[in-house]
């Protein structure tokens, strides 16, 4: 069941239990710095001049900071991930499992980087992907029954028709690809991506 979204960041700290402790801890490093807070997207938001410089968040089993420009971090220690190898091209995530995990020291380091390269105005060059959608038959032929779904699917962004088309074409099995397309088609309808919740 999906969470409602929160209005301020205490109450998005409150209603991450397992990770309340940790999530504080985050927060006031980044207040300890420049950064203004706000919420985005559901969660805690940290920028500059109205730049997107870091996130904090907390899902099941971790929590962590997103660097919204990551890739353009040092990161001597190798502690940053690529939440989405393959598809996220700026951003990366540090994940923390306990409190003890926390080296402040080091954290302040990155998030003081993150805001140079910001106020810098470094960005990560986006590598162009490949426009042109092959559309699987077994979801033009779900569209041609449902035109309510066809509409929808028009109004997503090209990569989330490209997430729902490679979803489909990569079933093996036609009783893979009915499921699929019954899992599938309500999100459509609702205009929801397929990946929508990694990237909250």
């Amino acid at each position: 069941m999906a969470m409602s979204k929160p209005k301020s960041v205490d109450a998005y700290i409150e209603g991450r239990e397992n990770f309340q402790d940790l999530l504080t801890k985050l927060r006031k490093l980044a207040l300890s710095t420049d950064l203004k807070e706000t919420i985005k997207w559901g969660m805690p938001t940290y920028t500059i001049n109205g730049k997107n410089v870091i996130g904090i968040s907390a899902f099941k089993n971790h929590a962590g900071i997103w660097f919204f420009q990551g890739a353009l971090l040092k990161d001597k220690s190798g502690v940053l991930r690529n939440a989405q190898e393959g598809k996220t091209q700026a951003m990366r995530q540090w994940v923390f499992t306990q409190i003890s995990e926390l080296n402040e020291d080091l954290i302040l380091s990155y998030i003081n980087e993150a805001i140079d390269n910001e106020k810098k105005g470094k960005r990560v060059i986006l590598k162009r992907t490949d426009k042109s959608l092959e559309m699987p038959a077994a979801l033009s032929e779900a569209f041609n029954k449902n035109k309510k779904a066809k509409q929808s699917f028009d109004q997503l962004t090209k990569g989330r028709q490209k997430d729902y088309a490679e979803y489909i074409s990569s079933a093996k099995r036609e009783a893979t690809v009915q499921s699929r397309l019954a899992k599938i088609l309500p999100m459509i309808i609702s205009g929801i991506g397929l990946n929508d919740q990694y990237k909250k």
